[in-house]
């Protein structure tokens, strides 16, 4: 399935101190790019999230921000009645043998030691909640970027029938073009013997006249063949719709069925998208092949038309490559 890496994906887990609230970004890539905004309450979450990331993501730069809000009732913290008792006991004993102790005061009592542990988060509560957000988040990711994915997939199938018609005009185009040339080289052939020689075809004869004109002929057809660039881009073609796919539409129809019977493959099939390599750097390679044909094509066209299909096939192929720089 053609994947865009450009998608945004956020989630929310609530539990009974308060919530946690966390945000995928993410944006085109060479490689898979993680960047992580955390809270120090929370900074233990990074490993489990990059290990949730990078076995579901292929490519991308993917920024990740959490934040978290702790509930007012939790927020105010409390003072154990017994342990105020203690103090209060321990304090009376030191002023009967030092009367001037001063009485702590109340921000002294919530940062004491031991008392303070009271009021702190609990990391296994707040962990499982951030990770519940982020197994959220990352389906809603992955669901835009299949979403945008299919979009840049149809606007490269558009592209792809356009190079179809033109390799096809051009296929129809070169037996006319080398007839023309023919007709041109028998004009000229004929003009330059009437003027060195007038009456001069009494001199040459036309068995020799054809077989001239059969070599200029031949060499003309073999400079501007380009029928194996033609069948090349054909090829090329065929393994983009290979990659687009009709086959992915139905790779993705098989996950979801086997989703249905366990979801536990289906989330470990999805986690892997890039198991056949990346569909990215595949396009972009093969754009780079369908460029190189079109430049020889352009190098060996014989008439205007043929270069002018050269220059839209090019122009086709960027647009192509322009929307794969995208693609995961």
């Amino acid at each position: 399935m053609i994947r865009s890496m450009t998608a945004f994906g956020s989630a929310r887990a609530d539990l009974e101190q308060g919530s946690v609230a966390l945000e995928f970004r993410s944006v085109n890539s060479r490689f898979l790019d993680l960047h992580f905004r955390l809270p120090d309450d929370l900074r233990h979450l990074e490993s489990p999230l990059r290990e949730l990331l990078t076995g579901s993501l292929g490519r991308g730069k993917v920024e990740v921000r959490v934040s978290y809000t702790r509930n007012a009732d939790s927020d105010v913290p409390r003072l154990d009645p017994t342990w105020l008792q203690a103090l209060s006991e321990q304090l009376e004993a030191a002023r009967r043998v030092l009367p001037e102790i001063a009485p702590p005061r109340l921000a002294e009592l919530f940062n004491w030691p031991g008392q303070r542990n009271n009021d702190a988060m609990d990391p296994q509560a707040w962990g499982a909640a951030g990770m519940e957000a982020a197994r959220q988040a990352l389906t809603q990711l992955q669901d835009t970027r299949a979403r945008e994915g299919a979009r840049l997939a149809d606007v490269m199938r558009e592209c792809a029938t356009g190079m179809e018609s033109i390799v096809g005009d051009v296929e129809q185009l070169l037996p006319q073009l080398l007839a023309d040339h023919r007709e041109k080289l028998a004009t000229k052939l004929r003009e330059t013997v009437e003027s060195a020689f007038p009456g001069g075809f009494a001199h040459i004869s036309g068995t020799e006249l054809s077989e001239r004109l059969a070599q200029e002929a031949t060499l003309f057809a073999l400079r501007i063949d380009v029928a194996e660039e033609l069948a090349r881009l054909r090829s090329h073609l065929a393994e983009l719709t290979h990659i687009l796919g009709d086959g992915g539409k139905g790779e993705a129809g098989k996950e979801n069925g086997a989703g249905s019977g366990n979801g536990k493959d289906s989330s470990r099939k999805a986690a892997k998208p890039g198991s056949t390599g990346s569909a990215g750097k595949r396009l972009d390679f093969l754009f780079q092949e369908m460029n190189r044909e079109a430049n020889t094509l352009g190098s060996k066209a014989g008439n205007v038309e043929v270069t002018r299909a050269a220059m839209d096939l090019k122009l086709l192929i960027e647009q192509m490559r322009e929307q794969a720089q995208n693609i995961e």
